[in-house]
């Protein structure tokens, strides 16, 4: 015990301390305390003193307090650490506490200041839930998934075993969104939260990416790729069947799906960055295989990749470096005079030679390229136009340019191409814009309206590939078309299918009711062009009259005729 007057001194200090400062003998037997300390715990002062630290330390076995108090004994000056203390409930609570040896009245005792951390240690947990865990799931972020990643790619290499990724993606989550609400739609992302974390196993992580993209990455799978992988599509199997029933979201019932793809990964040969690639890029393609699928990374889905960007890019350079040209097909009547030209292009890669348009045209749609493309094609047409004004048999030639989906509905399209045919002095009466029935059935008020603009000034349009897709003879009457222009895919069999040549009447007696030109495309041989003038058709494009070919020999090809 402290002497009357230590112990008078010591209540002096203690009496108003905000902190829980208590003062230890040698074995851990409080000698005083102050008022705080004593509200700390939930004791009366008279319960405090004598009390052993082992009744509120509950960091403290009662084995190993002979060897805490000498190493708090023994640490020379102050320090400070944190533990749990016990009040007289029976609650625990996170405290700090700084730890002070000293010399008082030839004793050797213990000077304690514990403050409640509980608050502090709260809100550390909160920055830590925001920095690493998804506020509305509660699932680990990004961040921290590729922290977990990390360690995974180190652990795999040590031990040999493959590890799996798997990108999961809800099918059609936009449309719910959209439809009720994104209240709805967060109430789905946490119940299929809920039900990915119940398709793991403890120690497999399950994290959201973000929208309605999760990752579920599995370790310690095998030493084998083909059992890993089998692993893997063990657990996508449970996910796909899991997440593919009927949810209750408040007042609504939604069937939902979802796709999965996945990456196997092992040792260090591929970075964090090339993993997420690869699992994003199988969920692509099962997204393209119908949705409620998985598909596995394989490299030649990154040979696709790496050949599409290298094309992309040299799209871009062959803009800028002009490595496009124009080639012209004729177009003849039924004497077989050129009245006209198809433009058709082509793209002479420096390295590659003759790169062929169906190879580039849907990336240049996909990349929006097909803007300034679509751009140049026309405005080279329309000049060409004007240079063959005054060339004798030239003069009179109309030119077919075919119009993207895309660059119709830009808003601006109607101003371009009147902009292009002022600027270049074209006559608009030569000149042919060839549309798809995909493109004209699509916003159709918009469509007649810009059609009917362009056609009040001269343009003529042809609709191309007709019979291909869903006509709707409803649309046809009302759009201010010039010709139809029948499919290469119905002239090619006209001669041997039934259905083809009927086809191929059906749209020949249409164009002349509805008082349209028709042209056929595709007429590579004399029979061909037989039957279709049999049936009335009077304007033919095709191999049989020429191939396409650049502007001199075109050129070239009408003088000689």
């Amino acid at each position: 015990m402290l002497t009357k007057k230590a112990s008078e001194r010591s209540r002096l200090l203690l009496l108003n301390a905000s902190d829980g400062i208590h003062i230890l003998d040698g074995k851990g037997v409080i000698l005083e305390a102050s008022d705080s300390f004593c509200r700390m715990l939930g004791y009366a002062r008279a319960e405090v003193i004598g009390m052993s630290i082992t009744q509120w330390d509950a960091n403290i076995v009662p084995d190993e307090l002979g060897q805490v108090l000498a190493r708090r004994i023994d640490r020379p000056g102050i320090s400070t650490f944190e533990t749990r203390y016990r009040s007289k409930d029976g609650s625990l609570f996170e405290v700090e506490v700084t730890n002070h040896p000293l010399q008082l009245d030839d004793q050797q005792v213990i000077y304690n200041a514990a403050r409640d951390i509980t608050a502090r240690k709260k809100a550390e947990d909160e920055i830590r839930n925001l920095a690493f865990y998804d506020p509305l799931t509660r699932l680990p972020n990004r961040r921290l998934l590729l922290d977990r990643l990390k360690q995974a790619l180190a652990s795999s290499t040590r031990n040999g075993r493959y590890g799996a990724l798997l990108f999961i993606d809800l099918d059609d989550f936009k449309t719910l969104n959209d439809t009720l609400g994104h209240d709805i739609g967060d109430l789905l992302l946490q119940r299929v939260a809920e039900h990915l974390a119940s398709c793991v196993r403890e120690g497999d992580s399950v994290a959201r990416l973000g929208a309605d993209e999760f990752v579920v990455m599995l370790e310690y799978l095998s030493e084998h790729e083909p059992e890993a992988a089998a692993h893997a599509e063990t657990v996508g199997e449970k996910i796909l069947a899991t997440l593919n029933h009927n949810y209750q979201l408040a007042d609504y019932e939604h069937h939902s799906t979802a796709s999965i793809g996945i990456t196997l990964f092992t040792d260090h040969h591929d970075t964090i960055d090339d993993l997420l690639k690869q699992a994003d890029l199988a969920l692509h393609q099962a997204k393209a295989a119908g949705r409620n699928s998985l598909r596995f990374f394989e490299p030649e889905m990154q040979a696709v990749v790496t050949a599409r960007a290298a094309l992309e890019a040299g799209l871009r350079e062959a803009l800028r470096k002009a490595q496009f040209q124009l080639y012209y097909q004729a177009q003849v009547d039924g004497e077989s005079r050129v009245t006209g030209a198809e433009v058709l292009l082509r793209w002479q890669h420096p390295q590659r030679g003759m790169v062929s348009p169906a190879e580039f045209i849907p990336l240049a749609e996909a990349t929006g390229l097909i803007l300034p493309l679509g751009h140049w094609v026309l405005e080279t047409a329309c000049r060409q136009l004007a240079a063959w004004a005054g060339c004798g048999k030239m003069a009179d030639l109309t030119v077919a340019v075919n119009v993207s989906a895309r660059q119709f509905y830009h808003k601006d399209f109607v101003a371009d191409v009147l902009a292009i045919l002022d600027q270049t002095g074209a006559n608009p009466k030569r000149l042919k814009l060839e549309l798809t029935e995909s493109l004209l059935l699509d916003h159709i008020e918009d469509t007649i309206a810009k059609m009917t603009t362009l056609r009040a000034s001269g343009v003529c349009f042809s609709l191309d590939d007709f019979g291909t897709g869903y006509s709707s003879l409803a649309y046809l009457k009302r759009l201010p078309l010039d010709q139809l222009k029948i499919d290469q895919s119905f002239v090619r069999d006209v001669l041997t299918d039934s259905n083809d040549a009927a086809i191929a009447r059906t749209v020949i007696a249409l164009g002349k009711n509805l008082g349209l030109a028709v042209i056929a495309e595709g007429v590579e041989s004399a029979a061909q062009r037989d039957f279709l003038a049999e049936n009335d058709c009077a304007a033919y494009q095709g191999y049989l009259f020429g191939r396409p070919m650049p502007r001199v020999e075109f050129e070239n090809f009408v003088a000689q005729l």
